[in-house]
């Protein structure tokens, strides 16, 4: 919600120095010039954007008004679910986790953290790292070049609706003087008419140059640095799940194969270390139903 925070500031800043300049809100008002404009940016959206695309940049936007999609309290139910599964994998051998990673949505284990069972994206990346290492169709130091070939695609493909929102923020002051040559060929048009009318034309033209300017600079480059923000947000959640996986199939013991994911997050949602390991150790009989 910080993004509405954000944008109330733009507004109130730009439209109150305006109106404690003398100038009168309802002047900015001209529905031709946001219909050229908006319309303009939007059909440059569709021109560029394969459909997925634009599928993504309207997650990704409702995303962005929601917030950071990771707090501390996602991560420690990652380590407890990561945690559960290792020790079962340590404990009974690598097959006991076929049950989980074959069904997550049937997981004894995944079925304790419903927010982790509820991100797909993140359980059906964990079960496609395991499951080669349980139907042992790799050996386990193969296993990072997968997992790193699969987390770079997904990389490109979340910077695909970041990039097409940067070039169509980036044409905005290009749209609003489209929208200002308009109006001064309307103006033109009335040139013979009263002072009062050419004035009003005159400002309308201007009012495009400020909205194609404005809103670039105000709302749609500043939302798709937060989208960037959120996507990388999203890729040290996977990567979290990558390197854990790696480290356990490697050999680490459970713990440490936790730790090592633990040390590579940010700080405001990194576990202290003796907290995450008073709470791993106190998961009673892990990996039982």
């Amino acid at each position: 919600m910080i993004i509405i925070i954000g944008a109330i500031i733009v507004l109130g800043s730009v439209i109150g120095g305006f109106t404690m300049a003398g100038g009168h809100v309802g002047s900015l008002m001209h529905l031709s010039e946001f219909i050229i404009i908006g319309g303009a940016a939007l059909g440059a959206l569709v021109i560029m954007s394969p459909k997925r695309v634009l599928v993504d940049l309207g997650k990704l936007t409702l995303a962005s008004l929601k917030g950071a999609p990771y707090g501390r309290a996602e991560y420690e139910e990652l380590f407890k679910a990561l945690y559960e599964l290792f020790m079962l994998g340590r404990r009974n051998g690598m097959i006991a986790l076929e049950e989980h990673v074959m069904n997550p949505k049937a997981s004894s284990i995944f079925a304790k953290y419903p927010r982790f069972l509820a991100n797909h994206h993140a359980v059906e990346f964990l079960c496609s790292g395991l499951r080669p290492i349980v139907d042992g169709k790799i050996k386990p130091d193969q296993l990072k070049l997968l997992l790193d070939v699969e987390i770079e695609s997904m990389e490109q493909e979340e910077h695909q609706p970041v990039q097409v929102l940067t070039k169509a923020a980036d044409a905005m002051p290009g749209f609003g003087i489209v929208a200002a040559v308009l109006g001064i060929v309307i103006t033109m048009g009335a040139i013979s008419g009263p002072i009062e009318e050419i004035g009003y034309k005159v400002a309308a033209a201007l009012v495009g140059t400020f909205l194609g300017i404005f809103l670039s600079y105000g709302f749609l480059n500043p939302l798709a640095v937060n989208m960037e923000f959120l996507n990388q947000a999203s890729m040290s959640y996977i990567r979290c799940i990558a390197t854990s996986v790696v480290g356990f199939a490697n050999g680490m013991a459970p713990i440490m194969a936790v730790e090592v994911a633990r040390r590579g997050l940010a700080s405001d949602v990194k576990p202290p270390v003796d907290a995450l390991e008073a709470m791993l150790k106190s998961l009673n009989a892990p990996g039982k139903k």
